[in-house]
């Protein structure tokens, strides 16, 4: 019976989360004088992407007290919007030569209001049929004592095929001062124009193809990609050329006792370790979460991608958050297996510890960031404050969904995958670390250990932060996509590399290490952020600032702890493989 709730709470949580087909006029066919609905969604400071309200937050022209909402997914709550319908009369393919919304009659506060929306480059959005609209409330005389004008007439253009709209554009007229005590009649005209553009084509007009595609973004690639046959190389020859001669001390004629003694003599290195190196690390209950975490998040950003590449998700609002969130959730199965087996390999006991640290650790990290914004957003009064209901079901996404996979992640883990089976026995008694070469230290190692990962992403960085700061859809996900895989690449190779110098200097504290090696790249993220945000942005006040430094920790914890299970997934198959060829006795 429990199952059975959780199933029937799991289905109504997706039900909640996507929009009804139906309500959706993506792809509505429209008939001659048909009603074509204007909803207004948000306004704001155009530099503040983050710092919205809502379209009636100011004095607007509104008909009634009971609007109309048009509610949508998880993922466009999200984002901050809020989509009211305007009741301005639009009918299909009906022209309007001009029309008035209403007279704005304004007081001192509501003149003031208006002004210092102006003041501060207040910009609005509207959507007609799924398609975008942007204007600025006002303009602002700089040479005239700064007076404020109001814009207070809206010209729509909409062009359509068929039955269907293909294109909307909104330009602004009639600037009018802005002054207390006057009325100002707001207008608006529509005028609808053929055209042969398809449906399946309409949202291409919003694609920025020259900046994403341009010469430097194919660098970049080709750039990254010759860092990743470099570093493999390099691995190759330089380490296997190298484990190559100690294998062959070791495959030597027991007959040859001269030789043999003389090469245990000089032996040192990651050989003398081989009785340490498999000691279970220190916090092994964390560690297994974030590798579990880590690798799940991999899984997921792979998935996302792949789905954002077939179904072209950044056409609906909020659509890549939406496929985010519900596939984090059906992916926890992959952390809860990973931490398990991890966990288990290395003999540990309290597994229920393990597996509700991995189920819980990444979601109430965002959670307690997300608690410190919302608080803030709801102090503002912004649209991004997110909703008590939309908290209720991404809870039960992560009590009905995500934990339950987890747990069960957890069971088949340790069960199947859970046996010890190193090719080295561990020693009763650690062995004593000699001191060695600051650059041999393990705090170096791992702080050094991002900056190749890191330059292997940073163009792409730029991209998705310009997409995400500054109002531009990010639609080349097949860069993402090789990037990513570099990405992943890069950091095995740089993990492994860090991994043998450690052992080399004979420190067999390898696991952790590794981890933060890779783990590090995030830093170096969020240290490119400080420089984006104060070189590349406008961004001013508390709300904001807040909310950018905010949201990129938030990315900068789920980076790091993707790159840091990828570094010690590869550091172990690594170590695994050269102690399997010694003499471990």
């Amino acid at each position: 019976m429990a199952s059975a709730g959780g199933a029937a709470l799991a289905a109504l949580a997706l039900l909640v989360l996507l929009p009804v087909a139906a309500a959706s006029d993506s792809d509505h066919k429209y008939q001659a004088d048909e009603p074509v609905t204007l909803w207004v969604n948000k306004v704001g400071p155009y530099n503040n992407p983050q710092e919205t309200y809502n379209y009636y937050s100011l004095p607007f022209c509104h008909a009634t007290e009971n609007h109309v909402h048009k509610w949508g997914g998880l993922g466009e709550v999200l984002g901050g919007n809020e989509l009211i319908d305007s009741q301005i009369d639009i009918k299909f393919r009906k022209n309007v030569d001009k029309a008035t919304i209403c007279s704005l009659d304004l007081d001192l506060d509501k003149a003031k209001q208006l002004s210092d929306a102006i003041e501060n480059l207040y910009w609005f959005e509207f959507f007609i049929d799924d398609l975008p609209l942007w204007g600025f409330v006002g303009e602002a005389d700089r040479n005239n004592d700064n007076k404020y004008f109001l814009f207070t007439h809206k010209n729509i253009v909409i062009r359509y095929n068929g039955n269907q709209i293909i294109h909307v554009n909104l330009t602004q007229e009639s600037p009018k001062l802005i002054d207390a005590n006057k009325a100002m009649d707001m207008t608006y005209s529509v005028k609808w124009e053929p055209t042969n553009i398809t449906f399946a084509h309409r949202f291409d007009v919003y694609l920025d193809y020259p900046f994403f595609e341009h010469q430097i973004h194919w660098f970049s690639i080709f750039n990254s990609f010759m860092m990743v046959i470099f570093l493999t190389g390099l691995v190759s020859m330089i380490l296997m050329r190298t484990l190559r001669n100690d294998y062959a001390k070791y495959a030597r004629d027991d007959d040859d006792i001269e030789t043999l003694e003389r090469d245990v003599n000089e032996e040192s290195g990651w050989k003398l370790v081989h009785g340490d190196v498999f000691r279970p690390p220190r916090n092994l209950v964390l560690l297994s979460s974030l590798v579990g975490i880590g690798t799940q998040l991999a899984a997921l950003i792979l998935l996302v991608i792949l789905l954002a590449i077939i179904g072209m998700l950044y056409i609906g609002r909020g659509a890549i958050v939406t496929t985010f969130i519900v596939c984090y959730a059906l992916t926890s199965f992959i952390s809860g297996y990973v931490s398990g087996a991890l966990y288990s390999r290395h003999g540990g006991k309290n597994w229920i510890k393990a597996m509700a640290m991995t189920a819980s650790l990444f979601p109430f990290m965002c959670f307690g960031i997300g608690l410190v914004l919302n608080t803030i957003a709801i102090f503002y009064g912004s649209l991004a404050a997110i909703p008590f209901g939309t908290m209720v079901v991404v809870f039960i996404l992560w009590a009905f969904i995500s934990f339950p996979l987890a747990l069960l992640g957890t069971v088949v883990g340790r069960n199947w995958s859970g046996a010890p089976n190193n090719p080295c026995r561990v020693k009763t008694i650690p062995r004593p670390i000699p001191e060695k070469k600051w650059y041999l230290t393990p705090s170096v190692i791992a702080l050094m250990g991002g900056l190749l990962p890191f330059g292997s992403i940073f163009i792409e960085m730029y991209f998705v932060f310009t997409s995400f700061w500054n109002y531009k859809v990010y639609y080349v996900y097949g860069f993402m996509l090789l990037v990513f895989l570099i990405l992943i690449i890069v950091t095995i190779c740089v993990t492994i590399v860090g991994t043998y110098f450690l052992l080399n200097a004979e420190n067999y504290h390898w696991q952790w290490t590794s981890f933060f090696s890779a783990a590090s790249t995030a830093v170096y993220v969020y240290l490119y952020s400080i420089y984006y945000y104060h070189m590349k942005t406008k961004m001013s006040g508390f709300f904001q600032t807040s909310f950018y430094f905010g949201y990129t920790l938030m990315f900068c914890l789920g980076l790091g702890t993707l790159c840091g299970a990828v570094g010690y997934l590869g550091s172990t198959l690594f170590v695994r493989r050269i102690y399997r060829n010694i003499k471990c006795d």
